[in-house]
Parts: C-alpha cells; structure tokens; sequence
C-alpha cells in the first residue's frame, strides 16, 4: 500500500446516515485517498463532500462510482480487492435487516478477509482504522499463499 490509499466505502439502507456522517467528520483526511463507492452510498457521499470541501479541493478528488450492491456493485468491489486495488473496506453493514443480495455480502468479507485488506463493519472499527498513522504512510501487509491449498484441491 501507497502512502495514498484506496478506500472503499459501502453502507446499507439503514447504514447510510451513518456514513454520510463519518464521512462529513472524516473528510480531512479522506480527501487525501481515493475513493471507491457503491451505487446510491456513491451519490451521498459525493453530495457530503461537495458541501464540505471547497470546489478546488472538491474538483482534484478521485472518486469511483460502483453499481448499486444488489446490481453487482459488492462483486465489482471484491473484483477490485482481487485485483490489488483496494487497500482499506468501510463497509457499515445493517446486522438487523435481511438483504436480498446477502450471498454477495458474504462473498465480499470473504475477499476482504481473504486478501487482508482492513475492513470496518461498524463506525467504531472505521474510526481507529481511519485515525491509525499507518493511513498516512506506505504499508505492506502479509499476504497468505494459498497455492499449496489450490493444488490441495485439484
């Protein structure tokens, strides 16, 4: 991981104040990463900083926007993590309420853990993992070689 960071942010219905929250409190340091966003949490966030940051500021920001989770956006996400492009998942998920797209869910912890990417479920986790002095410097984090498991299996 780079000094600047690629962060992932994803909430739930029922989750998204919460975020938009984080975000409005956060943004300081959030402006210093990119972004990658899923579907409508995308558009909130985007509104969030607009308000909050100066146009310039605003205008030099990286953002990328995802489908919706239930359109693919979580399997475009876990794609990402696959692919190194991720470094850090805030995914503020609603543990009380049944989604219709659970399985792809699942599939992302799974990835996030799998690759060992940070990963935040709840606002607390988000703020130590947003607040640690790793964020703001070049971090390489172990990565497990699962081959010997692949060949296992075949």
């Amino acid at each position: 991981m780079k000094e600047k960071k690629t962060i992932a942010l994803v909430a739930h219905d029922n989750r998204k104040r919460d975020i938009i929250e984080w975000v409005e409190f956060n943004h300081k340091t959030l402006i210093k990463h990119n972004l990658v966003c899923t579907g409508t949490t995308g558009r909130l966030i985007e509104e969030c900083l607009q308000k909050c940051l100066p146009n310039d500021e605003f205008g030099n920001m990286r953002m990328m926007k995802l489908k919706s989770g239930p359109l693919g956006g979580d399997q475009q996400l876990g794609s990402l993590i696959v692919e190194g492009k991720i470094d850090v998942l805030i995914f503020l998920w609603d543990p009380m309420q049944p989604q219709p797209h659970d399985v792809d869910v699942k599939a992302l912890l799974r990835i996030s853990s799998l690759y060992n990417i940070p990963t935040a479920c709840n606002r607390s986790t988000a703020d130590f993992i947003i607040s640690s002095p790793i964020m703001g410097r070049s971090y390489k984090p172990m990565i497990r070689d699962y081959s010997e498991y692949i060949e296992r299996k075949i």
